[in-house]
């Protein structure tokens, strides 16, 4: 969606707790988001914490198109501000207040206590983008008090803007509500235009580090890499710029603050402008990001490492997964950060870089992973993020009389996105009718929504669905969604066919049924296929996926877990690396199917097999029930469904969406939601295909076309289109084109 679609630009308020007097990552990330936003469309207001003594990170901003500056401490907002700059609690004192002024589309927030006390106020709830980096990093330090805060910010944010996909997927593991609303926001690097390195290494090596100084970043270190180059017969200098010393150890600062100003071969620059920071780098020949061992597992992603690279350096990093995946296991300049003399480490490894050939590869794989985390790139994500939370009002509808749409049901798990997106909508106005159980609720407020509605959504089919048809007025229309569940149930057979406008079924296969058993005229009987958060989904997969087989759901018996034990001791025995990833609920969690001796009886012996198969014993592993899947599918390669029947059944559609291949059965009407190439005749079938497929190679361009298939059919954004479109003007979606899948 571009500026002109919109009938006014989005308004966005920005606040980090962070001191823009002082160049840092975070104080960086103030800058490059209020930027970012800027250049997506947005009109920006971004709050300072602290006054302004220094204007080297707010004069790009100040009288930048779309961007307003406010300064509490010069516009004396507040009569009781501190000399530290904004306490949280008056932050968000000011943004409420700004709001009330002038309300804001999205407010984004960076800092944990800022963020837990704007996720209690009431007037930014559910408009929150926070921005999450000041969090528990590993399961020791995510204590329960530390999971109820972030749940509280998680409820009430809009989107949780993570810096990595690692921090993403830790978040989500261990905070449930996470899920869903935790979206990527990399670093974002902005560099002086025509300002780059010098392309090959200088007769005297100059080494450049930016940021602040601390023991962890082992800046004290860095001071002593001259002279540990000059053992090596390498003439060198480093320049470090920054005045950010931490003061957390007295005695630490003072040796620190004496090597910056009497090392020699040691030039500190103090504190710059950004922009003469990264022209000063650019003028040395490489960048040191090196830190202390204790900092490898750190989830974020340094901003320096970013903006050196964009500049053309080639930069000194720990080794570590995430540079790994940034940079290539084979990257030349790594080092181990947990060597007995570091310094001496860096300084062999820097010896290669006084090598033109390393130096140049270096430089470039530097300069190719900074490429995509451009202030463009960042600008597209937001783009996508705003249309997402801030969509156009559907053709057909009007602001101003918008459509009255209640969705009405005793369980709307299986409708929340949806709902989500009918909400969203400009032109529409939605209410939720949600019953206590299958009969109980309450009959006036339904009697009242019966009313005034002008659409009515019935979640099942079900009692809900005949309490609004007996209700139902002139000129409304009533649409039921039907599951499984009810298909056999007395409901559908009492409810008044010409009252119902649409009747939804999930599948083709199911839309048949239900027109045979129910006895429907057939064009009142319509398929909406489930949906498929694909850009949710859409993660890099963890190495040796392709050995993994997951199942998603293994209760009732009918799910035959039996038979996922089957293709996987087939395959076990070819190639010992196969395993099975089982991410349910366990039977025993269900009392009304452990209360069945033969569903007992099942579980009990497909146990005992897996503990007493030697083939099974250590190829199994079960994982907890959750809504952490687009995690959790980051290490499986094949979902599994090995049914006796569904009714659509997503996991192998979340799986390939995620990357992965579906591997299916053929339970009846699998054929009209998953093209031929996914369907097996049996288990002994399907492991001849697994194992076919990762044998020969061809594991990358299946799980290609199966993720091309799945977004081309079953998308959310399609489906939601699907749906509004019904909604709005009575039109029934066309149906799946599994044909064109398979052609392509």
């Amino acid at each position: 969606m571009t500026d002109q679609q919109r009938a006014k630009p989005l308004r966005a308020l920005v606040y980090g707790d962070v001191d823009l007097n002082i160049i840092d990552g975070s104080a960086i990330w103030a800058q490059s988001m209020t930027q970012a936003l800027a250049t997506a469309g947005c009109e920006v207001t971004l709050l300072l914490k602290a006054p302004v003594t220094t204007d080297r990170l707010v004069a790009p901003l100040d009288g930048a198109s779309g961007v307003t500056l406010r300064r509490p401490y010069e516009e004396k907002l507040l009569g009781d501000l501190g000399p530290r700059g904004l306490t949280p609690d008056q932050a968000v004192t000011l943004m409420t207040r700004f709001d009330t002024e002038q309300r804001f589309d999205l407010v984004v927030v960076r800092g944990r206590r800022l963020a837990s006390i704007a996720a209690q106020s009431e007037a930014l709830a559910g408009r929150l983008w926070t921005y999450l980096t000041d969090v528990p990093q590993n399961v020791a330090e995510m204590t329960s008090t530390a999971v109820s805060e972030l749940t509280d910010i998680a409820v009430a944010s809009r989107f949780l803007l993570c810096q990595t996909e690692e921090l993403r997927c830790f978040l989500e593991s261990a905070v449930p509500a996470a899920c869903g609303k935790s979206v990527l926001f990399p670093p974002v690097v902005v560099v002086p235009e025509g300002v780059s390195g010098p392309g090959a290494p200088g007769e005297r090596l100059r080494l450049v580090y930016t940021g602040k100084f601390a023991p962890r970043w082992n800046t004290l270190e860095m001071t002593g890499l001259p002279a540990a180059l000059a053992e090596r017969g390498v003439d060198a200098e480093l320049h470090m710029i920054g005045d950010k010393i931490h003061r957390d150890s007295p005695e630490w600062a003072k040796r620190m603050a004496k090597a910056l100003e009497g090392t020699h071969g040691v030039t500190w620059h103090g504190g710059r402008p950004r922009a003469e920071a990264l022209r000063l780098s650019a003028a040395c020949d490489v960048g040191l990001s090196w830190r202390a061992a204790e900092m490898d597992a750190s989830l974020e992603l340094s901003t320096k490492v970013l903006e050196l690279g964009a500049l053309g350096l080639p930069v000194v990093v720990n080794r570590t997964p995430m540079h790994e995946e940034l940079l290539g296991a084979d990257y030349p300049l790594f080092v181990d950060a947990g060597a007995s003399d570091g310094t001496a480490t860096v300084a062999d490894t820097l010896t290669l870089a006084a090598d033109p050939r390393i130096y140049a590869e270096a430089a470039e794989r530097c300069r190719a992973a900074a490429a995509r985390f451009t202030l463009e790139r960042a600008a597209e994500r937001l783009r996508g993020y705003l249309d997402l939370a801030h969509p156009t009002a559907p053709a057909g509808t009007d602001t101003q009389r918008p459509l009255k749409v209640v969705i009405a049901g005793h369980d709307l798990k299986f409708f929340t996105r949806l709902a989500d997106h009918l909400m969203s909508l400009p032109g529409l106005e939605v209410r939720l009718d949600e019953w206590d159980g299958l009969r109980d609720h309450d009959q006036y407020r339904s009697r009242e929504l019966a009313a005034w509605a002008d659409v009515v959504i019935c979640e099942w089919c079900g009692p809900n669905a005949l309490f609004y048809s007996r209700y139902k007025r002139p000129g409304q229309r009533l649409v039921v969604r039907l599951h499984r569940f009810e298909l056999y149930a007395e409901w559908p057979r009492k409810l008044d066919i010409d009252k119902v406008d649409a009747i939804i079924c999930v599948s083709p296969h199911y839309a048949s049924l239900t027109r045979e058993l129910a006895s429907w005229p057939a064009d009142k009987v319509v398929t909406l296929p489930n949906w498929v958060d694909v850009d949710q989904l859409d993660r890099p997969k963890l190495p040796g996926a392709e050995f993994t087989l997951g199942m998603i759901g293994i209760a009732p018996s009918r799910k035959r877990l039996d038979r996922g034990l089957e293709v996987l001791a087939e395959l076990r025995r070819r190639d010992p690396r196969y395993t099975l990833a089982v991410k349910s609920k366990q039977p025993w969690d269900y009392w009304w199917i452990w209360n069945r001796p033969e569903e007992r009886a099942y579980y009990e012996r497909v146990y005992r097999t897996i503990q007493r198969d030697p083939l099974l014993a250590d190829g199994v592993v079960f994982d907890p029930f959750g809504p952490d899947v687009a995690t959790w599918l980051r290490r499986v390669g094949f979902m599994l469904s090995t049914s006796d029947d569904e009714s659509f059944h997503l996991a192998p559609a979340e799986c390939a969406a995620s990357g992965g291949v579906p591997a299916v059965l053929g339970w009846p009407g699998a054929d009209t939601i998953y093209s031929r190439r996914w369907l097996h005749d049996d288990t002994a079938a399907m492991a001849d295909a697994i194992h076919a497929t990762v044998a020969e190679g061809r594991f990358d361009a299946a799980r290609s076309a199966a993720k091309a298939e799945i977004t081309g059919n079953y998308a959310l954004e399609r489906v939601c289109a699907m749906w509004t479109d019904l909604i709005v003007n009575g039109t029934a979606p066309e149906p799946v084109d599994l044909q064109g899948a398979i052609a392509a």
